[in-house]
């Protein structure tokens, strides 16, 4: 099980090794319906009616009040597949889905603008008034910022006693619907646990390459901007940055991103100083390639594997530091997490279980799910780990 089959290549058989753990299917699993529900969160939690009839014929309020983050998302999750079904390699369809990712966000940044004034209302009132001969919801009919104005006071109602509404986790403070709010919320900590450990690499990767390519002086500036930059506590720079630029999404990802690529400086620094004497780097290196294909091209791949562990750890690290902050109130202010609902469970004079029950265990499964990740990638890419199992015989064998 262990051997490499023949012309299965590298990532092919890492894979396979990741498969075969019942911790990493778990994890993948998780991970795999935060991003659908991700993705599909207009059409599973919505108060605008996907599909709506009235004198004038059908139209979807849903799709009118679409915003660019949500077209962005639709169009490179069909991209992605459209892409995963035609054939070639896999760099090419990677490159292409990569500048086809772009474009759609563009496009969408550009072009869709769902109205300012947003209403919810005022389709519920419409339906109650018999306006609309037929009306297709979202199987939550309440959008995230959906306040419930329309309804008496609707705050901090646990799920037995909103049976009526079908809030099956409850309602927050201010009335909104819980499970709506965990949905969104999914965008929230995927991309800034993404995208903050997407600038992590960057930046760790060119800075170890360098480092352990040249060694030397470089190797010394290098290692002495590691250990500053793992002297700063990253919770309170963040809760500095708060304090003088305000609460910020991308604020977040880019403080987290920049104070944590100090550990993959030192993975990547130390598996170039291992590889720059092999004999395919010095044949490159004759040949006079240019540096960065030597770099990038034919040392990187060959040492992908700690820090490949290193990022699904960074990411449930990256998660877990919104969230801290979220908790502590200097989060995001209105749009949903699960750290600010989190910490509307311990606002009030009584504890909110459903406030805490539900977000807590969303935080928990997700950095759960990618420490088995991590966990299961480390053991796939450990040689001893692999040596050893190759010596254990297996069952009826001499």
């Amino acid at each position: 099980m262990t051997e490499t089959v023949r012309g299965q290549s590298w990532s092919q058989r890492i894979l396979s090794e990741v498969a075969l753990r019942w911790g990493a299917r778990l994890g993948i699993a998780w991970i795999g319906l935060l991003t659908l529900l991700a993705v599909f969160a207009p059409l599973l939690a919505n108060s605008h009616p996907l599909l709506v009839q009235d004198a004038d014929g059908w139209h979807s309020p849903m799709l009118v009040h679409l915003g660019p983050a949500d077209t962005t998302l639709l169009g490179i999750f069909f991209l992605a597949l459209l892409l995963v079904l035609l054939p070639g390699r896999r760099l090419s369809r990677f490159l292409a889905w990569l500048g086809g990712a772009v474009a759609v966000g563009i496009l969408s940044w550009t072009l869709v603008s769902p109205p300012s004034l947003v209403v919810y209302e005022q389709y519920r009132e419409a339906e109650a008034a018999g306006e609309y001969q037929r009306v297709i919801r979202a199987p939550i009919p309440y959008s995230a910022k959906d306040y419930l104005r329309d309804y008496a006071d609707t705050g901090l109602e646990s799920p037995r006693a909103s049976e009526a509404r079908m809030h099956w986790f409850g309602t927050d403070e201010n009335g909104a619907d819980v499970l709506s709010r965990m949905i969104h919320a999914t965008r929230i900590a995927l991309s800034i646990g993404f995208i903050a450990t997407g600038i992590a690499l960057a930046i760790g990767v060119v800075l170890g390459g360098l480092m352990g390519y040249f060694s030397g002086i470089i190797d010394i500036i290098g290692m002495r901007l590691v250990e500053i930059f793992e002297a700063i506590p990253t919770l309170f720079l963040l809760l500095t940055f708060v304090a003088f630029f305000g609460r910020s999404l991308y604020l977040m990802m880019l403080i987290i991103g920049l104070t944590s690529w100090s550990g993959y400086a030192r993975y990547v620094r130390a598996e170039f100083l291992r590889l720059r004497q092999q004999d395919f780097v010095q044949g490159a290196i004759a040949s006079g390639l240019p540096l960065p294909s030597i770099l990038f091209r034919h040392m990187l791949p060959n040492g992908m594997a700690p820090i490949l562990v290193a990022a699904s750890f960074g990411v449930a690290s990256a998660i877990l530091a919104e969230a801290t902050l979220s908790f502590l109130g200097l989060g995001l202010v209105d749009d949903p997490s699960w750290g600010q609902m989190l910490n509307q469970a311990v606002q009030s004079s009584t504890f909110n279980w459903w406030m805490a029950a539900f977000p807590g265990g969303a935080i928990f499964l997700t950095v759960f799910a990618y420490n088995l990740i991590g966990e299961a990638l480390r053991d796939a890419v450990d040689p001893h780990v692999q040596s050893g199992k190759a010596k254990i015989p297996a069952k009826g064998t001499v």
